[in-house]
């Protein structure tokens, strides 16, 4: 089959990539006709065109950028003295400066969209009192670089320079006309700003500029190089090449710039050069690069259309993963998951992207975007409003998609997969009627995001916290910022949590940060110390992984203290650590059952410690009932401390219900408790609404210097009483192996054993039928007269050999992958994967005999 041009670009990496840029050189005429297209498009994107905004869809949005304007100048003409708009306070504040910015592109947008509602289009008043504001605030806020750049480096690299590029964009004519030095100008005063680049442009090498900030950045230049004529083709084409580098799949073994910042093999995104990130900053470079494409679109600075797979795959392995029935998971989004805007609202943002996408795609590829695109709407208990879409022109498209009826409702992942994103420490397992998240750390993995005020309390979020998402409920009475809100920071599902009581950083320093400049780590509000240890410290444990084969999962990690605590020795005194509990957990993902095994459970220092089975959250009004079993038989009901045989949450309300299985577990205390707390308490610009919640808590508790202990258990998505009766006798499930080296279990109807190790050395435990050498996870399926199947990964990303050896007859290889090595040996079968550079992939061989 013939290679083509495009289809080796959506594979190569850096040199490929490069090449969609031509070198030919164009004439001052096809430059000059480049750039007024390119310009045309991007009034497009953001004001819509005739033919769109003549389109009835588009009515909502139109009236909107209208009143949106209409307000503006209703503050501006309210302004006092030294003031821009009413009540705005310029000078100390960015993010205020910020604020005005936007405001005045708000009513430039107005003024260049075609169909509003108003005699605001076209205003040639308005748009000199937009510009006269662009004057006004250079000399007195902006223009001189002595004064500016205080706050969020954000705001003066990225944020400002946003609204200022897109209104010079938008009001273009009429500047030149007006004030033609502005452009200029200001062009001068934002590479000034950019003191995180070199020279006033981009540097690569910053660890400012990557990932979503880098696709911002040079969008912005991409338009100034467009406004300021000579010179602006060059300008334009090193923008562009700078944002290519976000197109290139992170290679953790050969990195670019030293960038860890992007999209993975595996779908994984990180941006903070270690937080899992897909659902913020991951849905903002998709809007950027999907925006650049469309500015792009007709002019000769680069083949944009040869980027489209690239970013669909961005789509199918990194993001349609991680939505479930139109929500955006918590486990990749950071310090956002304090925010009142919910998942539904960021799926939003990825359904406009997604819309875009298809039009720049073609054939099967542009059918199953929009095929996806139809299955969100589909799925999704939010009715999704395309108002809030950027652009008139993404509504209209996202109208047509969902009226055509050629186009099948379908999501681009199978209703059944198991997906590990090792590369950012988080797991995720689909089935039709729920979806499982899980969120690990590890030295190379942020434990959480805590920045600005935002996730207050984010000790334990990526110490095995998981979120089980169940078919048809309303996701935002189950989970999002009212989660947070009132489940306990140290009872979130699944974490084990010392029994103590830790203040945010806000309180510690009466700041949102640690400020200690003087100090050699050099503690301020953008330092690399201020990241490594307040904002996203790391674990430091490096197992931290699993293995996928077919749709089931084996994932497993050793809880550790961070990297503060570890460092202790050198930091200043008033900085204050946290030393983690102590658990090694193994999650084993089934069709039926998710099986949760932890061993060493306890604490270093000797605190009590909780462990939390499931922490669940209803609506104060929602009909829920608590029911269950002891193991003398005897029947449950409410909250109490008991020795459980199996446990049923259901809420007749949502129409949804959790069962938990408790193979081996110590006595179980089940709360139900009413809470009402303010979304404050977890961020500090969030509006103090209360929010009252019905909290289910389904703990095991360990006592001040108690033993380590051991525990298992299973939880079963929408389990009825007489399925969670059926749990006797190690039948379909059984616990195999349960401590600090070795996990593993086996469920008799599937065929399936799957094991984790921990440790050096051999591993082998009563029931396996395998022996696993040094640290792995490792799944086996044997099918009654079928294959043999296996699956082998490497949690701790260093091993360059990981062996197991099959006990029993001697079997031999259908198919592996590259790197599997399959030897007969005394006492089985002897499978050898290479796993040097996998970065945590699973290795996959079939096997008969």
């Amino acid at each position: 089959m013939e290679i083509t041009r495009r289809r080796l670009l959506s594979a190569l990496s850096a040199a490929g990539l490069l090449a969609v840029i031509p070198t030919l050189p164009v004439s001052a005429a096809a430059a000059a006709a480049d750039t007024a297209r390119l310009l045309a498009n991007t009034v497009g994107i953001f004001a819509g065109t005739a033919e769109s905004n003549a389109r009835p869809e588009t009515a909502a949005k139109l009236a909107a950028v209208d009143k949106t304007a209409r307000t503006n100048l209703k503050s501006m003409d309210d302004a006092g003295e030294g003031e821009l708009f009413d009540g705005l306070v310029l000078g100390t504040d960015d993010a205020n400066l910020n604020t005005a910015y936007k405001r005045l592109y708000e009513i430039a947008l107005a003024t260049r969209t075609p169909g509003t509602p108003s005699d605001l289009h076209d205003n040639t008043a308005v748009q000199r009192r937009v510009i006269d504001g662009l004057v006004w605030l250079h000399e007195r806020h902006y223009g001189d670089q002595s004064k500016g750049y205080y706050g969020n480096w954000f705001n003066w690299e990225i944020g400002i320079s946003q609204s200022v590029s897109k209104t010079l964009v938008l009001l273009v004519d009429e500047v030149r006309t007006y004030k033609p030095g502005l452009i200029a100008i200001y062009v001068a005063s934002m590479d000034a700003y950019l003191r995180n680049g070199t020279d006033g442009d981009v540097d690569l090498d910053s660890r400012f500029h990557t990932g979503a900030n880098l696709a911002d950045i040079t969008t912005n230049r991409i338009l100034q190089g467009a406004l300021i004529g000579e010179g602006g083709e060059a300008r334009i084409r090193k923008a562009l090449t700078d944002q290519l580098t976000v197109f290139v799949t992170i290679d953790p073994y050969h990195l670019n710039h030293g960038v860890t910042d992007g999209h993975y093999a595996d779908g994984s995104f990180i941006q903070h050069a270690s937080v899992a990130y897909t659902g913020s900053y991951g849905k903002g470079l998709l809007t950027r690069v999907i925006q650049t494409l469309k500015i792009l679109d007709g002019t000769g600075f680069a083949h944009g259309e040869e980027l489209v797979p690239t970013v669909q795959r961005w789509v199918r392995d990194g993001f349609a993963p991680v939505i479930f029935e139109g929500w955006m998971m918590e486990i990749v989004k950071g310090r956002a998951v304090s925010r009142p805007d919910g998942g539904y609202t960021d799926v939003a943002v990825v359904v406009e992207a997604v819309v875009d996408l298809s039009s720049l795609a073609s054939g099967a590829d542009a059918t199953a975007l929009k095929s996806y695109v139809k299955h969100i709407r589909a799925t999704s208990r939010a009715t999704l409003n395309p108002t809030g879409f950027v652009s008139p022109v993404s509504i209209v498209r996202y109208t047509d998609i969902i009226g055509d009826a050629s186009v099948p409702p379908a999501d681009l992942n199978p209703a059944s997969r198991s997906v590990a994103f090792n590369a950012m420490d988080k797991t995720v397992h689909r089935r039709p009627g729920y979806a499982f998240a899980l969120a690990r750390s590890s030295d190379r993995i942020s434990k959480y995001e805590y920045m600005s005020g935002e996730n207050l309390m984010p000790w334990f979020q990526g110490d095995g916290a998981y979120y089980l998402y169940l078919s048809g409920q309303d996701q935002t009475q189950a989970y999002g910022v009212d989660y947070f809100t009132t489940v306990s920071p140290y009872g979130l599902a699944g974490v084990t949590a010392p029994v103590e009581q830790r203040r945010t950083v806000p309180e510690l320093y009466g700041k949102p940060y640690y400020d200690n400049p003087g100090h050699p780590l050099n503690f301020t509000s953008s330092s690399e110390s201020q990241n490594k240890y307040v904002y996203f410290p790391r674990g430091t444990n490096q197992y931290s992984g699993g293995a996928v084969l077919g749709a089931y999962g084996a994932a497993g990690a050793v809880q550790s203290s961070d990297v503060a605590f570890q460092d202790r020795e050198l930091l200043p005194d008033d900085f204050v650590v946290h030393r983690g509990a102590t658990a090694t957990k193994s999650w084993f993902l089934l069709d039926e059952e998710i099986v949760v095994l932890a061993a060493g459970v306890g604490d270093g220092a000797g605190r009590a410690v909780t462990t939390t089975v499931d922490a669940r959250t209803a609506a104060p009004g929602d009909q829920v009932s608590v029911t269950g079993e002891l193991r003398d038989g005897t029947p449950w009901k409410g909250a109490g401390t008991g020795d459980l045989r199996w446990l049923r949450h259901a809420n007749a309300t949502q129409r949804t219900s959790v069962g938990y299985v408790f193979l081996d577990t110590p006595k179980v205390r089940v709360t139900l408790d009413e809470v009402t707390r303010s979304r404050r308490v977890v961020r500090t610009a969030n509006p103090d609404t209360p929010v009252t919640r019905r909290v289910l808590g389904v703990t095991v508790d360990r006592a001040a210097g108690a033993k380590p202990v051991s525990l298992a258990y299973a939880l079963v998505p929408s389990a009825g009483e007489a399925g969670l009766r059926s749990y006797r006798g190690g039948r379909p499930l059984k616990v195999l192996a349960n401590t600090v080296r070795l996990q593993a279990v086996s469920h008799a109807g599937l065929g399936l054993t799957a094991a984790n190790s921990f440790t050096s050395g051999r591993h082998e435990a009563a029931g396996m039928g395998m022996r696993i050498e040094g640290p792995a996870s490792v799944l086996v399926r044997r099918e009654r007269r079928g294959p043999t199947t296996v699956a082998v990964s490497d949690p701790t990303m260093d091993r360059d050999r990981v062996s197991v050896l099959l006990r029993g007859r001697a079997l031999r290889e259908v198919t592996a992958d590259e790197g599997v090595r399959v030897s007969r040996v005394q006492g089985g079968t002897r499978i050898d994967v290479e796993t040097r550079h996998a970065y945590g992939r699973s290795f996959t061989v079939t096997l008969r005999g």
